[in-house]
């Protein structure tokens, strides 16, 4: 079933709302708001906002404030708005492209033109979260890359600060691996890291749990509302994985087959930040490579 794009309509006026309300909740999940207060408490709340239709006149702050402080929120910046007002001059209109809207519509509006300037909108929308899908997969093991992964840690990372839920951070080096590309070849070595991917994915078994390349033969993996002893847990499961596809590896100084080394942090209080929380699991990660590999060390 095809997403329902929601459209957020601010309009002081109760006719121009319900106008717009029913031009486009056939095709879209409209929502309403007459003035800037209720904005935010929209944009701030747990429903998903895709595009704003703002208008410029409104009776607590207006329609240009309230995207400078949209744009000024890493949240709200990326949500598209388009104005639609009465100030029909070539200086409102310039202000508002200037301030980053999408499009200016004037008042009176025609309803197919203002629907059509929807649909073109969602249209760009759709186009950008395909090319962001496919810019988010490694190329070679098919799994989340890094920009992907960056996205997704600092969206969990925001989660566990609003619901106080724990989170649990893995991550990930093959052992030995440079020895293992100079003695079999890159080929060889790719096709490694393509069954080291899937082998740890399928011991992801939650849609929230996530894996992703982090860098050369590095993986991360990240898993929302899970507790140290369950993480542990995880970690040491994936290590037998990895270490049960018993690929031959005779250049490897911890065992005759290919294996990884994984350091794990869980995060359970209400302070810290997220690259201090990388850090740390990179720092678990390069004691259990210093203690002889092939292990889980957990902080």
């Amino acid at each position: 079933m095809p997403k329902k794009y929601r459209i957020l309509i601010v309009d002081d006026e109760r006719s121009n709302r319900k106008l717009l309300s029913e031009l486009l909740s056939e095709e879209f999940d409209v929502v309403l708001a007459k003035n800037g207060s209720q904005v935010f408490q929209l944009l701030n709340g747990e429903q998903v906002i895709d595009l704003v239709l703002l208008d410029i006149m409104l009776p607590d702050m207006d329609g240009y404030e309230i995207i400078k402080r949209m744009k000024n929120n890493d949240n709200q910046k990326d949500i598209p708005v388009i104005f639609i007002t009465v100030l029909d001059s070539a200086e409102n209109e310039e202000k508002a492209f200037q301030l980053g809207a999408v499009d200016f519509i004037t008042k009176p509006f025609h309803p197919s033109i203002v629907k059509l300037r929807v649909k073109n909108q969602i249209n760009l929308i759709e186009q950008k979260q395909m090319l962001e899908e496919m810019a988010g997969i490694d190329g070679l093991t098919g799994i989340n890359n890094r920009r992907s992964f960056d996205t997704i840690y600092q969206k969990e990372w925001q989660k566990i600060l609003r619901y106080k839920d724990p989170l649990s951070l893995i991550m990930i080096d093959v052992d030995f691996f440079k020895n293992y590309n100079d003695f079999y070849g890159h080929g060889a070595g790719d096709a490694v890291l393509k069954e080291i991917a899937k082998a740890i994915k399928n011991q992801l078994n939650r849609p929230e749990d996530m894996v992703a390349r982090y860098g050369g033969e590095e993986f991360v993996v990240v898993l929302p509302r899970t507790e140290k002893n369950g993480a542990m847990q995880k970690a040491e499961k994936i290590r037998k994985a990895v270490e049960s596809l018993a690929i031959t590896h005779e250049k490897s100084d911890c065992a005759d087959v290919v294996t990884i080394s994984l350091g794990g942090v869980t995060h359970e209080k209400e302070d810290g930040n997220p690259e201090a929380f990388l850090k740390q699991s990179d720092e678990m990660l390069y004691k259990a490579k210093s203690e002889g590999r092939n292990r889980v060390i957990w902080r």
